[in-house]
């Protein structure tokens, strides 16, 4: 005679909830607060939240190649090349091709990409400083720290790291 559900239940290992997990909890915050961004980047300003990211990056570094770009966004190179596009043809940044060179090509906001990020960017630094006001000045100072020490292991990781790449050129045949 087979055993009860309940008793096989009570034999399998303990189910450990998502919330245990850095990684969810912040995925969820970013999903959460990030929204807000969201919305008024599509909403308001006509933007993605990856072309926002561009912009943001080109208004604090300056002009950049594309591969400088997708660098300090921490973007792969297709989906910056493709944001980038939408953003050029939004007249929002420039590419301009370096001289001798015509595959080189170097980035910077328009005008009208400058006037967007000084419009969007004080927005933005309000919803980032509304969440803030949740911790006091001391815990925000020690969670700033934690989250440089976060950022500084996971960097290590990621280099120390053997892992197996998805295989994105083969699609699989599900019926």
């Amino acid at each position: 005679m087979p055993a009860p559900a309940s008793a096989a239940v009570a034999t399998a290992a303990p189910r450990r909830p998502l919330d245990d997990l850095l990684l969810y909890r912040l995925s969820r915050l970013l999903a959460v607060a990030g929204s807000m961004v969201i919305r008024l980047c599509e909403g308001r300003f006509g933007i993605t939240r990856r072309e926002w990211r561009l912009i943001a990056v080109l208004a604090s570094k300056g002009e950049l190649g594309s591969s400088q770009l997708a660098e300090h966004a921490q973007l792969d190179r297709a989906r910056t090349s493709k944001a980038v596009g939408s953003l050029v043809a939004k007249q929002l940044v420039s590419r301009v091709a370096k001289a001798g060179d015509r595959r080189q090509v170097q980035l910077g906001l328009t005008e009208a990409g400058q006037a967007l990020y000084d419009e969007l960017f004080p927005l933005v630094t309000k919803i980032n400083g509304d969440l803030m006001k949740a911790l006091d000045a001391g815990d925000a100072v020690r969670f700033d720290a934690s989250l440089n020490l976060l950022q500084a292991k996971a960097e290590r990781m990621v280099e120390e790291a053997v892992l197996p790449k998805a295989d994105r050129g083969r699609r699989s045949a599900k019926a």
